[in-house]
């Protein structure tokens, strides 16, 4: 496969939905991948093809979410000339265009109800009809569906049609998010840290420092792999120093002091007067008991500040200073009270 579809992963969750994905590939059967947003189902239905005996075939993809309503039909099955206003010229659809091969649909969940009893045809009894078109054409393609709702959901509240899911659904892949996969944060970033530094030209990969690591094993990963990519050779590309490991990394691009913010009447919207959250619980007597615990919470939460902060200065102590509100003998005295001296006794003026 080509770099960007190479599989990276050790977890047991991962490689278990890639097992599954390789043995269905000989399947001349419908598959649907089902996953949050960024955990890999385009690279999916790419293996599912490439192991598939139509790996030489066309592998024909459609977002089925990239298209305005009126369109989608058109796209999928094709048209005639002069079947609508604009159709100047005849067009093969998506499905004649992935004869003999196969037809990846991605965000399935947004097709109108009128396209999905067109598919419903097209999987039943393998012929699609151009718009404006009268004798069906017979096609033979394997369809690979893909997305993010939970379609049974859908057919059962009457927005997904339920004998279309049963058609699709003879195997269903479903991809674990990345902060349930075990051990592949750190090895995720290591091969976008390294790919990165080696399109940088860096000579030597010095790698990540171990608050980073921390910060990105913490961290929720809502866009999955390909936020972690983002961040990772976003990261690397921002160090100023391939000599020394990374120390610093922004999850959000978008935040900053001068991040503009919304009018007015979009935050009271957001927001109405006298809204609150509710009110803190009263302390019982156990939560006096939790003391030396919640010290220790605020202990691991300074030192993380501090670690991301230097990071981010390049252990220049003194912006690190100004940039926390400190003086530099208050910084002196933190970095010394987390044991954050060791190797790192650079950054003075």
């Amino acid at each position: 496969m080509e770099r960007e579809s190479q599989f990276i992963g050790q977890s047991g969750a991962f490689l278990d939905a890639v097992e599954r994905a390789s043995r269905a590939a000989s399947m001349n059967r419908p598959v649907l991948v089902i996953g949050e947003r960024g955990t890999g189902k385009e690279l999916i239905a790419e293996r599912l093809h490439r192991l598939s005996t139509r790996w030489d075939e066309p592998l024909v993809t459609m977002n089925c979410a990239a298209l305005p309503e009126t369109l989608i039909e058109a796209e999928l099955f094709g048209h005639e000339a002069g079947a609508f206003t604009g159709a100047t010229k005849a067009r093969v659809g998506r499905f004649e265009e992935a004869d003999r091969g196969t037809l990846f649909l991605d965000e399935l969940g947004t097709l109108s109800m009128g396209a999905q009893e067109r598919l419903l045809r097209a999987v039943e009894y393998g012929e699609v009809t151009r718009i404006g078109a009268s004798r069906p054409i017979r096609v033979d393609v394997r369809i690979v569906a893909a997305t993010n709702d939970d379609l049974p959901a859908l057919a059962g509240s009457g927005e997904f049609r339920a004998d279309l899911l049963d058609r699709l659904s003879f195997e269903v892949i479903t991809l674990p998010p990345l902060r349930v996969r075990e051990g592949d944060i750190g090895v995720l970033a290591e091969y976008f840290g390294r790919r990165m530094g080696a399109e940088l030209d860096w000579h030597a990969w010095p790698g990540f420092a171990p608050h980073v690591m921390a910060s990105l094993e913490d961290y929720a990963w809502p866009g999955n792999v390909r936020e972690l990519r983002n961040v990772i050779e976003r990261a690397v590309y921002r160090w100023d120093d391939p000599e020394t490991a990374i120390a610093h990394v922004q999850f959000d691009p978008f935040d900053s002091p001068w991040r503009p913010r919304p009018p007015e009447h979009r935050r009271a919207a957001a927001a109405p007067p006298g809204a609150a959250g509710p009110a803190p619980a009263a302390p019982s007597a156990d939560d006096f008991d939790m003391v030396d615990d919640l010290r220790a919470a605020v202990d691991r939460h300074e030192r993380a500040i501090l670690e991301h902060a230097l990071g981010k200065h390049r252990w220049n102590q003194r912006q690190t200073a100004r940039a926390l509100g400190l003086t530099y003998d208050q910084l002196r005295h933190a970095i010394r009270k987390h044991g954050l001296m060791e190797g790192q006794e650079t950054g003075g003026a």
